[in-house]
């Protein structure tokens, strides 16, 4: 359902932006997000963005991530800047929505992330 790309190795302080099409969801009513899992530990959620466009991140990259979609689309953007070695690890992207209890879950299929000198 999620299809993840853009990964890649980048030197401490580049850039990559990595993209999540989803093709087969209704799109703009979910609220779409990015997890890291990096090696040995558990996955974490970097950034998310609503349906109204409401953004959270996680501290550690406020101020150089920024999370974007495009409902015209259906894909959603990490876009890192100042990347740092802790970013390494797979980038997942998630949507999910609630149906009273029930919640619709998607995840893509991952794309790593490598930054190192």
């Amino acid at each position: 359902q999620l299809q993840a790309s853009g990964g890649g190795s980048v030197q401490p302080g580049g850039s990559l932006r990595l993209s999540c099409a989803a093709p087969g969801i209704m799109f703009s009513i979910y609220t779409m997000g990015w997890y890291r899992q990096a090696p040995g530990k558990q996955r974490n959620l970097v950034a998310d963005i609503t349906s109204g466009g409401s953004i959270d991140y996680v501290d550690s990259v406020k101020g150089r991530f920024t999370i974007s979609r495009d409902n015209a689309k259906k894909t959603v953007y990490l876009q890192m800047n100042g990347l740092k070695p802790e970013d390494t690890g797979v980038y997942y992207c998630n949507a999910y929505r609630f149906v009273g209890r029930e919640k619709y879950d998607y995840w893509g299929q991952g794309t790593l992330v490598t930054v190192s000198s």
